[in-house]
């Protein structure tokens, strides 16, 4: 008798977020996504719209947006902002915004939001994850070296913490992947619990 295709029976889980950090983050704790879609929407921020709302209305619209194409499918979503009390800071794009950012970030504490959504069967679940981190003053130096790397393209806030802007942190409270992109144990008990078989044996 012809043994069935363990890969046939596993679920469809499609990643809505074009993120490599996030593929990462997802590799870390032996999940691949088997399609990676990302929602093209309007991320401006509404009129007096807090952070934390920002962050899971933009997730929870990325899922949809993707579900509607991959009937019967795991679609995981997730976005993440950077705030400094209710201002919402860009994904920088320019030497000039990135240096906005990181002298409003420098000397003081933020926090990171991200919201996570994930759809299956018609049923979505969405929430969000905040951290609060510390960077330190940072000197003329510090910012003009940083903004040489190049690293702040594209980040939120300005800056990755994976990388160079490590050693501007002063301190954190609460999950570091969440600041990368993805915070891992409030996703892996979200797919968990809307049966997504998180660890599975390797094929023999």
């Amino acid at each position: 008798m012809t043994k069935p295709d363990a890969s046939s029976e596993r679920p469809l889980l499609v990643l809505a977020s074009a993120s490599p950090r996030r593929l990462e983050l997802l590799g870390q704790i032996g999940i691949v996504p088997d399609v990676v879609a990302p929602a093209d929407l309007d991320e401006t921020p509404g009129a007096q719209e807090a952070p934390r709302v920002y962050a899971e209305r933009l997730a929870a619209e990325k899922a949809l947006a993707v579900a509607a194409a991959h009937d019967g499918a795991f679609v995981l979503a997730a976005d993440t902002v950077v705030a400094c009390g209710r201002r919402i800071l860009p994904k920088a794009e320019s030497v000039e915004e990135a240096r906005n950012c990181l002298q409003l970030l420098s000397g003081r504490a933020h926090r990171v939001y991200t919201g996570i959504s994930l759809v299956k069967g018609g049923k979505q679940i969405t929430k969000s994850v905040v951290t609060r981190v510390q960077v330190a003053r940072l000197s003329d130096a510090d910012l003009a070296a940083y903004l040489a790397s190049g690293e702040w393209q594209g980040k939120a806030g300005g800056y990755a913490i994976q990388g160079l802007a490590a050693t501007f942190i002063r301190g954190l409270n609460g999950s570091y992947s969440n600041v990368v992109g993805l915070p891992l144990n409030e996703t892996a008990n979200l797919l968990k619990g809307s049966g997504f078989p998180l660890y599975q044996a390797p094929d023999s």
